[in-house]
């Protein structure tokens, strides 16, 4: 197994985004809330937003608790209103005076089939997964001088699992966003895409009951399933300057799953290797 980072803080750069603003759209939790700590951790002043103010507040609360680093404040924004999008980036500017980094995380999935799915559903995903996301980038560029944006995707954009449409074609389309985004935003402004796979956060524990978790982490050629920080990281990276020739591009983070053609022989091989 992999070495597995258990906070978004660890192995943060110090200064590496200081003086710069961050905004992270759904990050009262989960991946979100990781990418929002390790910003600031790196001394951005990290604008944290959601639905729950809750939530969002106990996020800020962690990173005012994290010592040096950057300034934190909770905006809160429902991301299928284009009013609320336009003045989170608005929030942002006019607290920090201007927007450097912009994560769009925000998500939402349903369980249904393509045959199954209704209206109602599609509009669910669409405008939280997809919409959002394409808002919030304009909206962002009115503050932008230079700076970058990272779209969190999903593995689901290249392989995917029955009943999960019309998230899984949601995510396709978010790497293709950001190919257009690139083109349209450059030289200025950089465009990425995060793709995580298998993240433990609160969702994946439910779906994952015992003894599931050790059948899936198997599965992995890293040994494991990842964390938020995991994904925080990768994020910090194609935020920052080293990644300065980097746009247009999808980073893969799923501990090799998308490397396995047959679930069962990574197991398997592992268990001959281990009797011999």
């Amino acid at each position: 197994m992999t070495r597995r980072p258990e906070s978004p803080t660890e192995g943060a750069v110090p200064g590496r985004f200081a003086g710069e603003t961050a905004v992270v759209t759904g990050s009262t939790r989960g991946i979100g809330a990781g990418v929002a700590e390790r910003l600031a951790a790196e001394g951005a002043n990290v604008v944290v937003s959601g639905r729950s103010e809750a939530a969002g507040e106990a996020v800020v609360e962690r990173i005012a608790a994290g010592g040096e680093r950057g300034d934190a404040t909770f905006v809160r924004a429902d991301m299928r209103d284009p009013d609320d999008v336009a003045a989170l980036a608005e929030a942002a500017a006019e607290r920090y005076g201007s927007v450097d980094v912009l994560v769009n995380n925000a998500g939402v999935q349903t369980e249904t089939a393509a045959d199954e799915a209704t209206l109602d559903d599609w509009a669910f995903v669409v405008e939280t997964d997809f919409r959002a996301y394409w808002l919030a980038a304009r909206a962002a560029l009115e503050h932008m001088d230079r700076g970058a944006i990272v779209n969190v995707s999903s593995n689901h954009a290249y392989a995917t699992m029955p009943a999960h449409f019309p998230y899984n074609a949601v995510k396709a389309g978010i790497n293709g966003m950001t190919r257009s985004f690139a083109v349209d935003f450059g030289p200025q402004v950089r465009v990425n895409t995060v793709v995580p796979g298998w993240v433990e956060v609160e969702r994946t524990r439910e779906e994952l009951p015992e003894g599931r978790l050790e059948e899936v982490e198997a599965i992995h050629p890293a040994g494991r399933i990842g964390t938020p920080a995991d994904v925080a990281g990768a994020v910090s990276f194609l935020a920052s300057d080293d990644a300065a020739f980097v746009t247009g591009a999808a980073l893969l983070v799923d501990g090799g799953r998308g490397a396995v053609m047959q679930d069962d022989t990574l197991p398997d091989y592992r268990a001959r290797e281990d009797a011999e």
